[in-house]
């Protein structure tokens, strides 16, 4: 049995339009990012989702082709593949517009590979009726693999309030490594802080919760202790893709330990401070190269080594 990255989770393609009027298109998705970033470091990385063959279908499967991500399943479940148009601020920060449809085909993974590692985020977990398959396919295999979820609202698609939160709970509840930015928390629980928020999705379940602050690095919580990694300083050429890097190197960065599968579940959660510092280190450094330059262009393993 081959171990393997399961990606579960949207593609699509983001146009970005500049401070200088200029527009160019990059094949990702939060999902489709992070699929491609576990590529790139070496991970045999498998993809299931959804887009079709038209312009934007084309692009992404070149994309993903290129990067050496496999596919899970036929893609061809919706009619047009999504997109979102990006507009980048003066600081290097993306807001979008976005054009998505999710749903699913039938998981068709080979008998011999073993998805040791499990990964979804975004759109994916809360945007239906994909997002109840999302689900379907984590609580089938979660006896099988370590479970990831990136939270990465998007509330400009999905809103906020008490059904989106239920979404991301339900998620929260069978995960072990859970990822949000500050934002994502300030936007789904408006009356709490960001450290109350993460204690309170620690509660849920998983064995951390990672909150990804930006220039100001990133928070850690697990049952016994709490810290903070630095950011890198880099010259910042925009944000797209960044987290999704960051959740794709914490998985690395596990695998790497030894603490793929679910066999590991209990030796993950006893992990000391010292242990996630550095594992949380390596993240933060693969996202300051994404952050570097321009779109969702996560780094290869040569370039962290």
């Amino acid at each position: 049995m081959q171990p393997v990255a399961l990606v579960v989770g949207e593609a699509l393609v983001d146009v970005v339009h500049r401070s200088d009027d200029s527009v160019t298109e990059f094949p990702g998705g939060s999902a489709a990012n992070a699929a491609v970033a576990l590529s790139r470091l070496g991970r045999a990385t498998w993809f299931h989702t959804c887009f079709v063959d038209d312009h934007y279908g084309r692009m992404l499967r070149g994309h993903l082709e290129s990067a050496g991500v496999e596919l899970a399943s036929d893609p061809a479940a919706i009619d047009h593949s999504s997109s979102a148009v990006a507009t980048i601020g003066p600081d290097g920060g993306a807001s979008y517009v976005f054009d998505i449809s999710w749903h699913l085909n039938p998981l068709d993974l080979p008998d011999d590979v073993d998805p040791v590692m499990l990964h979804t985020s975004s759109l994916a977990a809360v945007l239906s009726p994909g997002a109840e398959e999302v689900l379907g396919v984590v609580t089938g295999l979660r006896d099988r693999a370590l479970v990831s979820y990136d939270v990465n609202a998007r509330p400009a698609v999905t809103g906020t309030g008490p059904d989106v939160v239920t979404k991301v709970e339900r998620l929260a509840a069978v995960a072990d490594v859970l990822k949000a930015s500050d934002e994502d928390l300030e936007a789904l629980y408006p009356e709490r802080s960001v450290a109350e928020s993460s204690r309170a999705l620690l509660a849920l379940g998983p064995s951390v919760v990672v909150v990804t602050r930006g220039g100001d690095g990133a928070d850690w919580f697990t049952r016994d202790e709490e810290g903070t990694v630095a950011a890198v300083a880099v010259a910042v050429a925009d944000t797209i893709g960044a987290g999704d890097t960051f959740g794709a190197a914490l998985l690395d960065a596990l695998w790497e330990r030894g603490l793929a599968g679910a066999a590991h579940r209990d030796e993950l959660a006893a992990l000391p401070g010292d242990a996630w510092r550095e594992l949380i280190g390596y993240a933060v450094r693969a996202a300051a190269v994404t952050v570097s330059r321009p779109g969702a262009d996560p780094p290869h393993r040569h370039e962290l080594d």
